[in-house]
C-alpha cells in the first residue's frame, strides 16, 4: 500500500529525517511513536503528500506520487488520503454536516450525494442529532468524530491521524481509538497514527519507533 524509500527531509541546517524506509500493508493500523522532535509529524505530512521530501521515493497504491503534476497530486490526495488532526480543524462557520461534505464537494461537486454520504457517516458515528450544530456547539469528542467523518467522505484508502486523541478526555479518547479499529474492520482502510498515547500504540497492528530522524 505505502512504500517509503530513503526519505530525507531538512529544514535549513537541521536534518529531521535521515533516510526513512517503511512498508505499510493495506488494512494495517500502524502507530508512529517517538520523542518530540523525532520527525513523526514531518514523516506523516510527507506520506500524506502535504510536504515533499528532499530525496527518496514515495509510492502509494502503486502510484509514484512524485511523478504527478501539482493538479494531479492534489486530486490524488483528496481521493486517496483522509486526515485527522489533534484539534479537528473544523471550519467554525459551517455545521457538522457541511464540514463533512467539503472534501466530497471539492472532488465531485455533487451537493446531493455529498450530503447523503455525510449524513450516513454522521449517523453511523452516533451524531444524527448534531448534524446541524456548528463546532462551537459540539463537545471535544463530537468534534473529533466529525473530523473522522470528514476524513472518510471520499472513501480514501488511507487515513493519517496526527495525535488525534491528544486533546480528549479518557472516555472520548477510548471511544475514538475503538472507532479506528471498527472502521478498519468494517471498511478496510489503512490507518497511520502519530501518537504519544501508549494505550493506543499497544493496540495497533504494528508500532514504528522514530528516534533522531531514523526508524529504530
Amino acid at each position: 500500500m505505502i512504500e517509503v524509500k530513503d526519505i530525507t527531509k531538512s529544514f535549513g541546517s537541521l536534518q529531521v529525517l535521515k533516510g526513512i524506509n517503511l512498508h505499510i500493508d493495506a488494512g494495517e493500523v500502524v502507530s508512529i511513536v517517538g520523542p518530540s522532535g523525532a520527525g513523526k509529524t514531518t514523516l506523516l505530512q510527507i506520506m500524506g503528500t502535504l510536504d515533499r521530501a528532499d530525496s527518496g521515493e514515495l509510492i502509494i497504491g502503486g502510484t509514484d506520487v512524485y511523478a504527478l503534476k501539482e493538479k494531479e497530486l492534489s486530486a490524488f490526495r483528496n481521493k486517496e488520503i483522509g486526515f485527522v488532526f489533534q484539534f479537528h480543524q473544523l471550519l467554525p462557520e459551517f455545521t457538522a454536516i457541511e464540514n463533512v461534505m467539503l472534501p466530497s464537494l471539492i472532488h465531485h461537486g455533487d451537493t446531493v450525494n455529498a450530503r447523503k454520504k455525510a449524513k450516513e457517516l454522521l449517523q453511523w458515528m452516533g451524531l444524527e442529532n448534531r448534524m446541524e450544530h456548528k463546532p462551537a456547539e459540539l463537545s471535544g469528542g463530537e468534534k473529533q468524530r466529525v473530523a473522522v467523518a470528514r476524513a472518510l467522505i471520499n472513501n480514501p484508502s488511507i487515513v493519517l491521524a496526527d495525535e488525534p486523541s491528544g486533546s480528549l478526555d479518557s472516555k472520548n479518547k477510548e471511544e475514538l481509538h475503538q472507532l479506528f479499529f471498527d472502521l478498519r474492520n468494517k471498511i478496510g482502510q489503512t490507518f497511520i497514527i502519530v501518537t504519544h498515547d501508549e494505550s493506543l500504540a499497544n493496540r495497533t497492528d504494528r508500532t514504528i519507533h522514530l528516534l533522531d530522524g531514523l526508524v529504530r
